[in-house]
């Protein structure tokens, strides 16, 4: 009898340790994926006559992707990214570094991050856009804003139909840098899908930085999508106002325009023009196609994308800038790179 139980009681224990793994494996799963950007470039011309026909092989971005589905609310991703300063003047390997690192809980149509995540400041845009493999988008290109930041976020849904959106974040305002000061960032913002296509987005932030210019952004976007289409229009206003001397502080009107779409089986098109209506003050600093810091800017841009398989893209591209006159009456030389872009996923 003894013997009769010890054995049931073996075999209940078994079944349960088996039933609880096979739930715990519906529940919980995780998966590796990542992407690959890499140039063939070549600097026609130069407002920097330092840079003029340099030309070679660059990985631009390397991602490398770990999700996990803890259960049916919690989930996390860590994901690295490579990359180098991209600056023309030392030859420095690609360094790792912790792009994405959160925990996720999603309750209904609500979804909440603690950790480093994409801010609200271009997400939808950045997604439309759809060619980060070409180039950033206007304020991440320009410096203007960061693609990452540490601390709070809640993004979500206001209807079940998903037209009306929203996105919030409180954070350090570092990016995805070790904080040191006691500034923090707050940025928003709310998106309306108008019909399954359009959406017209508002967005805000304010950072408080110790010690530099506390900065403010207000910004306006209506974009299109569809499967043979994407395009929008950006405007975007920044002021950086020094806390010592308000004569110091910096407006920044910036208005971008794209469009892309197919022309042929696995053949898009792809365009964009930038217009800084100021002198960026960083612009020197931005990697891979510095700008001119003295003068206004006009960039244009355009490429041809040859889908050569589901996950692989071979993208011919022509990036041009024109400056104005700067405060001095002197005309910048154009910028002018050429490049031959290669971008692939895996997963």
């Amino acid at each position: 009898m003894k013997e009769t139980l010890k054995t049931t009681l073996l075999f209940l224990l078994l079944l349960q340790s088996t039933f609880s793994l096979t739930i715990a494996q519906e529940n919980s799963s995780g998966k590796f994926s990542g992407y690959m950007m890499a140039d063939y470039y070549y600097n026609v011309e130069q407002h920097n006559p330092e840079l003029n026909d340099k030309h070679g092989f660059r990985f631009r971005r390397v991602y490398f992707t770990y999700d996990y589905k803890i259960d049916n609310n919690f989930s996390t991703r860590l994901r690295l990214e490579m990359n180098n300063d991209g600056n023309y003047d030392s030859a420095e390997s690609m360094i790792p570094f912790v792009k994405d690192a959160y925990l996720a809980y999603k309750l209904g149509n609500q979804k909440a991050y603690f950790g480093i995540s994409s801010p609200p400041t271009f997400n939808l845009i950045e997604k439309i856009w759809g060619y980060r493999s070409v180039e950033k988008t206007p304020l991440d290109l320009q410096r203007m804003a960061s693609s990452r930041d540490f601390g709070f976020a809640i993004k979500g849904k206001f209807d079940s139909a998903g037209k009306f959106n929203y996105h919030v974040m409180y954070g350090n305002g570092s990016a995805n840098r070790q904080e040191i000061d006691k500034g923090k960032s707050f940025m928003a913002s709310l998106s309306y899908w108008i019909t399954k296509q359009i959406v017209f987005e508002v967005y805000g932030d304010y950072a408080d930085r110790e010690g530099k210019a506390d900065t403010y952004i207000t910004q306006g976007f209506i974009g299109y999508k569809s499967e043979l289409l994407h395009g929008g229009v950006l405007y975007t206003y920044q002021k950086l106002y020094a806390k010592d001397d308000s004569k110091n502080s910096i407006n920044l009107n910036l208005l971008s325009l794209f469009l892309s779409g197919n022309v042929a089986k696995n053949i898009k098109l792809i365009g964009r023009i930038d217009r800084m209506f100021e002198p960026n003050p960083v612009g020197e600093r931005i990697a891979y196609t510095p700008f001119d810091n003295s003068a206004s800017s006009t960039m244009f841009l355009t490429g041809v994308e040859y889908k050569a398989a589901a996950k692989v893209s071979i993208i011919p591209n022509i990036q041009y800038v024109k400056y104005d006159k700067n405060d001095s009456g002197i005309t910048p030389a154009s910028d002018l790179y050429a490049k031959l872009t290669l971008f692939w996923k895996f997963k």
